[in-house]
């Protein structure tokens, strides 16, 4: 079976060139993110928590891997290994079997045990494809609600005007002043669609990843129960044509 270390180089080199790029650019990164730093905030912290559970994947691909070759040794010991979670349903299906490298399964049992394991990945992954959502929504609420604050903003504004002066100079001075706070709401609004935006790429490639190395997995893991179970099915037909 593939081994998931690659897929954490990778992950890992990632962030180290989003890290190098953000240091190179860090002034109008500091500044788009002091418009909103609230809710800017609020998205980078959600981007650090997928960030997590995407590496979480990956690791916990290592106890499940380290079952299998003490399973495969066919000596006991499988009791001091961490208990599996991914492949909780074969470790319960083998039974007292678990000390074998040999064992029988039905082609039913197989396929359901191959099924829940695929579930448990799927569940995994839902919840990182959560946060990338999550992200992009927060980008585009933060937009929404710069816009917002920019149109009331622009409205009180133009109210505010005293057309009847004869001296447009000072008019000109006043919506001047005016706008800066419309700018400020739309410094708000595109800040926050930079970061969600941003971090949703972040997160997606990293999801990509780990949904590879959890593909692998369980590739690796279809071919070997494939070659090592005699199944029940196959040696009940070749009783009955004897």
């Amino acid at each position: 079976m593939s081994n998931p270390k690659h897929t954490l180089f990778w992950m890992t080199l990632f962030l180290g060139v989003v890290v190098i790029v953000g240091a190179l650019i860090h002034k109008p990164l500091i500044s788009a993110f002091m418009a909103n730093w609230v809710f800017n905030l609020l998205i980078l912290g959600v981007l650090i928590i997928g960030i997590g559970l995407t590496y979480r994947q990956v690791f916990v691909l290592f106890p499940e891997l380290k079952w299998i070759a003490q399973f495969r040794t066919g000596h006991a010991g499988l009791s001091v290994v961490q208990e599996p979670k991914l492949l909780k349903p074969l470790a319960r299906q083998l039974g007292e079997d678990a000390t074998k490298d040999r064992f029988t399964l039905s082609t039913l049992s197989l396929r359901t045990v191959l099924d829940g394991i695929h579930s448990r990945m799927d569940e995994q992954r839902e919840i990182t494809r959560y946060f990338i959502s999550l992200l992009v929504f927060l980008g585009l609420l933060g937009t929404f609600w710069g816009l917002l604050g920019t149109i009331n903003s622009v409205g009180q504004v133009i109210t505010g005007l005293d057309m009847s002066q004869e001296d447009f100079g000072k008019v000109f001075a006043e919506l001047q002043e005016g706008l800066l706070t419309p700018l400020e709401g739309m410094g708000t609004a595109f800040s926050s669609s930079l970061l969600g935006l941003g971090g949703s790429l972040i997160l997606g490639f990293l999801d990509i990843q780990a949904g590879h190395a959890q593909n692998r997995f369980y590739d690796g893991l279809e071919e070997w129960l494939t070659g090592v179970t005699n199944l029940v099915d196959r040696v009940d037909s070749e009783k009955d044509l004897s």
